[in-house]
């Protein structure tokens, strides 16, 4: 499956770059190029009706096509922002009581572990990192420490930023929390679209959170939240879109909030990422490019890539230096640790091969606008690279 096609414009952008950050910073398919001119033209021509279209036809194409790739029982439970942060923090603001505790692991991207960082800093919250290595023990480990209960909130990846370990199974480190009152929090950013994810399970019980930067393909400013109902109904950080119903004059009154996934809506945003993010989705449903066919192609590539990296006898990279190690579930990238791969890394610069690092591992990310071609022209590259 070839797709370079639907890509000519970022691609043809720098022909001689080799985009291996998939993982970072997606190519946008050509078809978002027309959605993006759609939504400068309709702030044009609408003005400020132009919100009623975002509402009632933008928002809801999108929660349709979320709900259908994530399974979701109902569409009306998915919110979105401008980025993940903001959701964070409204779900921080639900938690009653200080200081909270907290269980989470040590490898979270680093919009979560910094603002965790500064919260347990200024003491109002405990925090519990499971370790996320050694990999095959993972599972076990966390769901054991969720089973102890007392968390206010547990937080995890779905695929891990640095080293793209995937934790298929979902639904068993959810299941292992006791206590219904306390908020169990996905960070599906490196999972949505990458690999495929079935909600339908954890819908009522787990907040999942990810957004159309990465592997959506959809660009920043369109990330979104699944909200399961009846949790924490009433977040204290909340925005003039949070209830559709005026504040009442009473001030006596309680603030009110929508019952769905609106609950967690903020103030005004900048809707264009909704439409690119809806002509994206509209393509891959049309031609049948589901995550599962996606993660199958870059599977392929992977293993292409590996055995190119065996033969080539690379000193940085090889089987021995790749996290998680072969036959543990990841997710459509490769990460590599080593500790002279830094360097490595800026001389992939110089040969205009785009990766980056993250914890002092390199990620080569693969997409579905590569080819065994771009496999080959990577090898070539490092090889002359020394």
């Amino acid at each position: 499956m070839s797709l370079k096609g639907h890509f000519h414009r970022f691609l043809s952008a720098n022909p001689q770059r080799l985009n291996f950050c998939a993982h970072s910073h997606h190519p946008w398919p050509d078809l978002s190029f027309a959605a993006q001119q759609q939504a400068w033209d309709d702030a044009a021509t609408l003005a400020e009706q132009k919100w009623a279209h975002v509402f009632d036809e933008l928002i809801p194409a999108a929660q349709h096509h979320l709900a259908r790739l994530l399974n979701l029982p109902d569409p009306a439970s998915l919110c979105f922002a401008g980025n993940t942060h903001e959701f964070l923090m409204r779900l921080l603001s639900g938690i009653d009581g200080q200081p909270y505790r907290v269980l989470t692991t040590d490898s979270e991207f680093l919009s979560f572990a910094r603002q965790l960082a500064r919260l347990e800093e200024a003491g109002h919250c405990v925090v519990e990192r499971v370790p996320l290595e050694p990999f095959d023990s993972f599972p076990q480990r966390f769901s054991a420490a969720a089973r102890i209960g007392g968390h206010h909130l547990v937080y995890f990846s779905q695929v891990f930023y640095h080293c793209g370990y995937w934790l298929e199974d979902l639904a068993t480190l959810v299941q292992a929390v006791p206590s219904p009152r306390s908020l169990i929090v996905i960070d599906g950013y490196h999972g949505f679209m990458a690999v495929p994810t079935d909600l339908a399970r954890i819908a009522d019980r787990a907040f999942y959170l990810a957004g159309g930067q990465k592997y959506a393909m959809a660009g920043e400013g369109c990330a979104f939240m699944h909200c399961p109902p009846q949790q924490l109904p009433r977040p204290l950080n909340t925005g003039w879109l949070a209830d559709e119903q005026p504040l009442q004059p009473d001030r006596n009154a309680l603030v009110g909030y929508a019952g769905d996934g609106r609950r967690f809506r903020g103030a005004s945003f900048d809707p264009t990422g909704l439409y690119r993010f809806n002509a994206v989705m509209e393509w891959v449903h049309r031609d049948h490019i589901t995550p599962s066919r996606l993660h199958a192609q870059v599977l392929d590539l992977q293993r292409e890539f590996l055995e190119g990296l065996e033969q080539l006898r690379h000193p940085l990279l090889g089987r021995n230096t790749l996290l998680p190690r072969q036959g543990l579930p990841r997710g459509n990238f490769l990460a590599f640790r080593h500790p002279e791969i830094a360097g490595l890394q800026q001389k992939l610069v110089a040969a205009q091969v785009l990766t980056d690092l993250r914890d002092g591992c390199l990620r080569i990310g693969f997409g579905l606008y590569h080819d065994r071609s771009d496999v080959l022209e990577l090898l070539r590259r490092l090889r002359a690279c020394g």
